[in-house]
Parts: structure tokens; C-alpha cells; sequence
């Protein structure tokens, strides 16, 4: 029983921290990220070309995705991605249209 308590505990610091910069932000939201849309929503609006696939638009992330939320801001869709990027989670905003980068 014992040998199953470091292995939990060498995973706890990075689950800690995934956890919390994918969930800890949420209330502390603004009026602009308040504006995310439903799957449902986000799908309607794929099928529509008012956004790329996020596959499409995640194939020059270096890191892994651990979170997305398609999102209007600004007056355009945008997709908020939470990405693990050395150790550590990032925000990275993408718009959803033609895929740039517009912040970090």
C-alpha cells in the first residue's frame, strides 16, 4: 500500500497545477470570457465556417491541450486553450477563424 503513495504523490504537483489554471480562473471570469459558447453552440458554429475545427487551428501548438472554449470576444469567436508547455499550463487565444495567434 505504501508504493502507491509516491507515485500519487510525484503526480499530485502537476495535477494540482493543470486543475487549477484550467478551473482556478473561472470566477474570477470577466464580462468578455463570460461569453463562451455551448458544445452545442460551438458545433453549430464549426458547421457553419464561422470557425475552424480546433483541430485545424491547434496543429502549430507546441504543448498539449489540456483545455478548450470557443468564446466571442472582441465581436469574433475566438478559442481560449489552456496548453501544458514545459511543466507548466499557458492560456493561449486563438482566433477561430482563421486560426492566429492573439495573445498569450
Amino acid at each position: 500500500m505504501h508504493a502507491a503513495r509516491p507515485l500519487f504523490m510525484s503526480l499530485a504537483g502537476p495535477l494540482l497545477a493543470v486543475a487549477l489554471a484550467v478551473f482556478g480562473g473561472l470566477a474570477t471570469t470577466g464580462p468578455a470570457e463570460a461569453a463562451c459558447l455551448s458544445s452545442g453552440e460551438a458545433r453549430d458554429a464549426v458547421a457553419s465556417g464561422q470557425a475552424a475545427r480546433l483541430s485545424a487551428v491547434t496543429r502549430g501548438i507546441d504543448g498539449d491541450v489540456v483545455n478548450a472554449q470557443l468564446c466571442e470576444s472582441g465581436g469574433r469567436l475566438v478559442y481560449r486553450l489552456a496548453v501544458m508547455q514545459g511543466g507548466r499550463v499557458v492560456t493561449i487565444v486563438i482566433d477561430a477563424r482563421s486560426g492566429a495567434v492573439l495573445g498569450r
